[in-house]
């Protein structure tokens, strides 16, 4: 039976948006056993992915209030089920497994077992999650190493996202604890990545393991992101009533590995910029090459450095440590461009009727 209820749950998460793909090898039941008991996964399974209030769902299941909120918050706090603010009521959900459960298995709840399942499981995570468009997530560009005359869209100016929210926090990246836990932890800072909500005290009810910080003092984590040339992301939408901004390396990520090593097209869409070097002022320093560019898009030919339209992501870290500011974001053509959906239910909608779902 037990063995019946993660098959369900699984099934069940693989009819969400994302997806979760089922393996020979059966490693999506052993992460599931490893996050949830039998008991946390039956009551997964009665959450629906749109968001209702402990109110709503105990009138819906037939179940004291008061009990069944005390279950919902401890699954919140496991991360096994997601949970927000919204229109001043805490609302729960069933939570995709990327980007959810497994980006909420914080602290003490990742374990090294966790982590490796993780790993086995990825490249066929990669393939079901950036296997259908519309992409998952986005980059958000520098925006300091765009065109003087470019028009900046405020969803991909990562400074007006902050200035328009309201509440923030900040939490370890998942990527580089869980690689940690593998022996392959990297040098870049570990606490910087960014949730976000256009609602007052958004964290007062469930902080989870984050601080919960100022505006400004997002805006500062931002410019040290940047200064380390890390890739700012997001979901792939004009407008969200909240959501998170990651700061990405290229050693780490699974978004960029996933795009990288296991070719998931639609992983991660490409700002609407490229870089462009300028060949008179390039002083072949390779330092944009060499530090900066997290997907190898620049390429030395004859001394002479140019960047790869194909594989920039427009992230523009390269832009703002060049020694003689010879590189610069460009627009792209309107055909090169990446689709953005409106909001989280146009992107869900296209993702399922993509998938025939």
């Amino acid at each position: 039976m037990n063995k019946d209820i993660y098959a369900l749950l699984a099934k069940r998460l693989d009819e969400l948006p994302n997806g979760f793909p089922a393996t020979e090898s059966g490693v999506e039941l052993r992460i599931l056993q490893t996050i949830f008991s039998p008991h946390e996964a039956e009551m997964a399974l009665k959450m629906r992915s749109d968001p209702e209030t402990a109110e709503e769902i105990a009138e819906r299941l037939g179940q004291p209030l008061v009990e069944l909120r005390t279950v919902l918050d401890d699954m919140a706090r496991k991360g096994q089920i997601g949970t927000l603010k919204m229109a001043g009521r805490q609302v729960y959900r069933l939570a995709p497994f990327v980007v959810g459960i497994y980006e909420f298995q914080r602290r003490e709840r990742l374990t090294k077992k966790l982590a490796e399942l993780y790993e086995e499981y990825l490249p066929f995570l990669s393939q079901k999650l950036g296997g259908h468009r519309p992409h998952v997530t986005r980059v958000i560009p520098v925006s300091k190493g765009i065109k003087a005359d470019l028009q900046i869209l405020q969803y991909e100016d990562v400074r007006q996202i902050i200035k328009k929210a309201k509440s923030f926090r900040v939490q370890d990246c998942i990527c580089r604890r869980e690689q940690g836990l593998l022996g392959n932890r990297c040098e870049h800072t570990l606490r910087n990545c960014l949730q976000y909500s256009m609602e007052e005290g958004a964290y007062d009810y469930f902080n989870l393991d984050g601080d919960v910080v100022t505006k400004e003092e997002a805006l500062t984590i931002i410019d040290e992101t940047e200064k380390e040339g890390l890739v700012h992301n997001t979901y792939n939408v004009e407008e969200a009533i909240g959501g998170f901004i990651c700061n990405c390396c290229s050693c780490c990520c699974g978004l960029l590995r996933s795009m990288k090593e296991f070719k998931a097209p639609y992983i991660l869409a490409k700002s609407r910029y490229v870089a462009v070097i300028d060949a008179n002022s390039c002083v072949s320093c390779g330092t944009c090459r060499d530090e900066r560019c997290p997907v190898d898009a620049v390429i030395e030919e004859d001394e002479n450095y140019r960047v790869s339209p194909d594989r920039c992501i427009g992230c523009g870290v390269c832009v703002i440590t060049c020694p003689s500011e010879a590189i610069e974001l460009a627009a792209r053509t309107e055909s090169d461009q990446d689709t953005v959906s409106k909001n989280l239910i146009e992107w869900g909608q296209e993702r399922l009727t993509v998938r025939g779902l």
